[in-house]
């Protein structure tokens, strides 16, 4: 199970809603037939429940890996929803009572660390800091998801590419960026990956105008050093 997380992502979406259109008919098909409380009890039923990623996988049986992504993307206030889930594994829908989880998932949460989390979530996970590969594992990476590309330009790539993480960027490429940029040159029928051709197509991994900046000084830097 996944939970994409973004800003303005509510409780709705992570944990459960109502159908409220089929909540509604069931009403008016009821109108007059019994009292509001027996037609209440009626609507407010698993029958009626939409249940997202968090309440899915707390109510599966089978093995269950639940991977909450990017969890930095999300509002704080959120991060008091992950609370009970990770840490009694179960979820309170007050119109049914606390649902606990039949078997535990296997919770996985992702952080780009935009913004600090919240020393109660990050007390309840263990912390793993996952770096860039190196030059010869990122090239295979490439080589795997570009079939195309030749492999001086893959080479060549992962060596810029390498150069930018270097420089104090807003936002340096990631490996799902470098993946963008081969499949771009590749489309382009680029087979040397020289200045022009970095200037023509560095809007696929830098998407502010003062990285292209510093990006394009420091990799001049780089090649007279290297002159």
């Amino acid at each position: 199970m996944r939970l994409q997380c973004y800003e303005g992502l509510d409780e709705a979406r992570a944990l459960y809603e109502w159908n409220y259109k089929k909540q509604l008919l069931r009403i008016q098909a009821s109108s007059g037939d019994q009292a509001w409380q027996e037609t209440h009890d009626d609507i407010f039923t698993d029958e009626f429940l939409l249940t997202r990623p968090l309440l899915t996988a707390i109510r599966r049986t089978e093995p269950t890996v639940l991977l909450i992504d990017e969890v930095d993307k999300t509002d704080v206030e959120v991060e008091g929803l992950l609370l009970e889930v990770l840490s009694d594994f179960q979820v309170t829908i007050p119109e049914l009572g606390t649902v606990h989880a039949v078997r535990r998932p296997f919770v996985v949460l992702t952080s780009n660390a935009t913004r600090e989390l919240s020393e109660a979530l990050k007390r309840r996970c263990l912390y793993l800091h996952i770096d860039y590969p190196e030059a010869a594992r990122e090239k295979e990476i490439i080589l795997s998801q570009v079939p195309g590309i030749d492999d001086r330009l893959g080479e060549q790539l992962v060596e810029t590419v390498g150069r930018l993480r270097e420089v104090d960027l807003k936002k340096s490429p990631s490996i799902a960026e470098s993946i963008d940029w081969a499949r771009t040159l590749v489309a382009l029928e680029v087979d040397d990956l020289d200045e022009a051709a970095v200037a023509a197509t560095l809007g696929v991994v830098l998407k502010h105008a003062s990285d292209h900046e510093k990006a394009m000084a420091a990799l001049r830097g780089h090649r007279a050093r290297r002159r």
